[in-house]
């Protein structure tokens, strides 16, 4: 790995460890301006406490506004993504002024959270409210953080009932139809389920 540059080491691991889920993150600036972007590097990193990571990449050594907010304001809020926001997902992913919202360039609209004070997507049939639990960061070999690592405390989740059996406390993935990121361009659907039991 120490032979390739740094945009040759990306494609490989992103181009390597797919599917990705993807983090539809919502972020609110000191500003009030409600900053939302997608985020690949992404997953669920413990269930009790309920925890939640995403990493976000620095631009030419500058932290970008979703991790800056976060750091800010210790809060945020998750979606997942599917099939029906996808296409507007993706036109959150332009570089803009700190004073724009991204969400200016879709048909999404925003909903009151119920714990953090950053708003959520409406049209999202999950999203967890967050709270910043802990901010790491890594370093390159020449010292540079290259990248900020967000681990968050889920506090609140909600969940559409056509995605969701509360009583039975089952997701239904084939009715979500999650969306994940490949390398490059490139998605992909969920695709066919098949079922192996563990062994005892």
């Amino acid at each position: 790995m120490d032979q390739l540059s740094r945009k040759e080491a990306y494609k490989l691991l992103s181009g390597s460890i797919v599917p990705r889920p993807i983090a539809f993150i919502t972020s609110l600036s000191k500003e009030h301006v409600v900053n939302a972007a997608p985020f690949s590097f992404f997953n669920v990193i413990s269930g009790h406490p309920p925890l939640i990571a995403v990493s976000i990449g620095r631009r030419e050594g500058q932290m970008k506004d979703t991790a800056q907010h976060i750091i800010d304001r210790k809060e945020f809020v998750v979606h997942v993504s599917d099939e029906g926001m996808i296409e507007d997902i993706n036109q959150t992913a332009a570089t803009l002024p700190q004073e724009e919202s991204e969400l200016d360039r879709t048909g999404l609209h925003q909903v009151k959270s119920h714990v953090v004070s950053v708003p959520g997507i409406k049209e999202a049939r999950i999203r967890f409210e967050c709270q910043l639990e802990k901010h790491l960061t890594f370093q390159n070999d020449e010292g540079e953080i290259t990248v900020d690592h967000i681990i968050g405390r889920v506090v609140c989740a909600h969940l559409d009932e056509s995605v969701y059996d509360a009583e039975k406390g089952y997701v239904f993935t084939n009715e979500l139809k999650p969306v994940a990121r490949l390398a490059g361009n490139d998605y992909a659907h969920l695709g066919t389920p098949f079922v192996l039991k563990r062994p005892e």
